[in-house]
């Protein structure tokens, strides 16, 4: 079993460096222009690929699983890592918590801090209104991405632990993944 994971993260991870080298920076240029200034940037198109796109995401914190989903089914299921602090509902910016909510992916970013990510729409009215209740800042910047451009720990610490700020982190192979099968605007629900 840890074999066929090992060639399977092989295969992925080997995938992600053609789709990474054969994309030119001018390329990604040209593809994250958009009037209203989010970013569309995004490798070549899902149908590309022959991979089905989703039409939902659903988080479930306490499984530690991510599920792309179409019409109801599941498609693909990936383990993930939350905030330093994950138990509840985010609150207040800098409280490590990874929000809990229905939201959609709003923003990707080829060149974050972080192996590709998508912008979560937290917060939404809901948490606005809830932070301002409590006099306090509702934070946001919460993303899907993936492990760290510049490690300070082993992967295996990353691929282990609960390590982000509040963000959704995965492998960079199963981020990959995500980034190709997701459309903009994907709704995504996170659940205890």
């Amino acid at each position: 079993m840890r074999l066929l994971s090992f060639v399977a993260t092989m295969l992925a991870a080997g995938l992600c460096g053609l789709l990474l080298a054969a994309s030119t920076a001018s390329a990604m240029e040209a593809a994250v222009s958009d009037t209203s200034g989010y970013s569309t940037a995004r490798l070549p198109a899902i149908s590309d690929f022959g991979l089905p796109a989703v039409d939902t995401i659903l988080v479930r914190k306490r499984e530690r699983r991510m599920y792309l989903m179409r019409q109801g089914e599941i498609l693909r299921t990936y383990r993930i890592s939350l905030g330093l602090s994950p138990d509840g509902h985010k609150m207040q910016e800098g409280d490590f918590r990874t929000p809990e909510g229905k939201y959609r992916l709003i923003r990707r970013n080829p060149r974050s801090e972080y192996f590709l990510s998508m912008e979560v729409s937290y917060p939404n009215e809901e948490d606005v209104a809830r932070a301002r209740k409590l006099g306090v800042r509702p934070g946001g910047a919460i993303m899907i991405h993936g492990l760290p451009n510049t490690p300070r720990k082993g992967i295996d610490y990353y691929l282990r632990n609960d390590w982000t700020d509040g963000c959704i982190a995965v492998s960079n192979a199963d981020m990959v993944e995500i980034w190709m099968m997701t459309p903009p605007n994907t709704p995504i629900e996170i659940v205890p």
